[in-house]
C-alpha cells in the first residue's frame, strides 16, 4: 500500500457495541452456505484437526467477533494471535482454529468473507484518517449509509474499528431530510418543523442543501446539521466560512460535507470550517483483505 497504517486504539471492547440479535444473522449465514448435504465434510469426518488463519496482504485487522461466532456455532475454538484493531503485514499469522476437521470447513468461507470484507473496511478508514489528520484537517471523518442490506452491523462495525465516525446506523438513528423531503412538503422549512413535532428534543435533524440561502433557511429553522451537497473545492470552501460567520454565536450548527473526497484530493478537498466529512468511499468498492485459513499438516 502506498501510505503505511498505524496502530488505533480504540478505548473499549468494540464487540461490546454488537446487539443481541447479530449471533442469530451468523446462523443464518451459515444455513445459506449449506443448506442440504454438506458433502466436503462427509469426506474428511471429524478428527480433530487445528488450522492457521494466515493475512496475506497489508491491512487492519477487524471482524473477530464474527469470526469467532461462525466457529463458536459449529463447535470449534478460535485463539487470537492479534488484537482487534491491529495493523499488520504479510504474511501473517493471525489466529489458530482448532476442532472437528469437518465443521472447520464448513465454516472456513463465511467466516472467512466476513473477516476480509470487515477488515477491508477497516484498513480503508484507517488509511483515510491517517491522510486527514496528516493534512491537518481536525473534524470527524464518516462514513454513511450506503451499506449492504444485511450486512450494516459488518460494515458499520469496520468503520469503528478502522477509527471513523459510523453514521447513523438507520432511519431511527437521526432525521436526514434530503431534497426529496423537502420537494415532498413544499420547503425546508415546512420539512424541519413537521420532523421536529415527531423526533422531538432528542432525536438531532439534519437537512440536505444546495445553496447558502437554504442552509441559512434550515438553521433559522432549527436544524442542528447542515449537509453541503454537491459543493466542490473552493465554491465548498467559501460557503462553509460565510456560514460558519453568519451564524457563530447565533445558532450552534454542525457543517457536513459529503462525497468528493479520495485519496488523491484530501489537500485540496479538505477545511476545518466543515466538522464533518462524509464519504462512502471507506466501505463501497474497497479492496477486501486477503486471508486464507488452512489445516496444519
Amino acid at each position: 500500500m502506498s501510505q503505511p497504517i498505524t496502530s488505533l486504539t480504540l478505548p473499549g471492547n468494540p464487540a461490546h457495541l454488537l446487539p443481541p440479535s447479530w449471533k442469530a444473522v451468523i446462523t443464518t449465514w451459515l444455513a445459506e452456505d449449506a443448506p442440504s448435504f454438506d458433502y466436503g465434510g462427509f469426506v474428511v469426518g471429524e478428527d480433530e484437526k487445528t488450522a492457521t488463519l494466515y493475512g496475506k496482504s497489508e491491512g487492519v485487522l477487524a471482524g473477530r467477533p464474527f469470526f469467532d461466532e461462525v466457529f463458536a456455532q459449529l463447535g470449534c475454538t478460535v485463539t487470537w494471535h492479534l488484537d482487534e484493531g491491529a495493523s499488520f503485514t504479510p504474511i501473517r499469522k493471525v489466529a489458530t482454529v482448532r476442532g472437528p476437521a469437518r465443521k472447520i470447513l464448513l465454516g472456513e468461507r463465511v467466516a472467512l468473507n466476513t473477516l476480509a470484507r470487515c477488515s477491508g473496511i477497516a484498513t480503508k478508514s484507517r488509511r483515510l484518517l491517517n491522510l486527514v489528520r496528516a493534512a491537518g484537517y481536525e473534524g470527524i471523518l464518516a462514513g454513511t449509509r450506503k451499506t449492504t442490506p444485511g450486512f450494516r452491523i459488518v460494515e458499520k462495525y469496520g468503520m469503528l474499528v478502522g477509527g471513523v465516525d459510523a453514521h447513523r446506523y438507520d432511519l431511527s438513528s437521526m432525521i436526514m431530510l434530503k431534497d426529496n423531503h423537502v420537494w415532498s412538503t413544499g420547503s425546508i422549512t415546512s420539512a424541519v418543523k413537521a420532523a421536529r413535532a415527531v423526533g422531538g428534543f432528542a432525536v438531532k435533524i439534519e437537512v440536505e442543501v444546495q445553496s447558502e440561502a437554504e442552509a441559512d433557511e434550515a438553521i433559522e429553522a432549527g436544524a442542528d446539521i447542515v449537509m453541503l451537497d454537491n459543493f466542490t473545492g473552493d465554491g465548498l470552501k467559501v460557503a462553509a466560512k460565510n456560514i460558519k460567520q453568519r451564524w457563530t454565536g447565533k445558532k450552534e450548527v454542525l457543517l457536513e460535507c459529503s462525497g468528493g473526497l479520495t485519496e488523491e484530493n484530501v489537500g485540496a478537498f479538505l477545511n476545518n470550517d466543515i466538522d464533518i466529512v462524509s464519504t462512502s468511499s471507506i466501505h463501497q468498492s474497497v479492496q477486501h483483505v486477503d486471508f486464507s485459513l488452512k489445516i496444519d499438516k
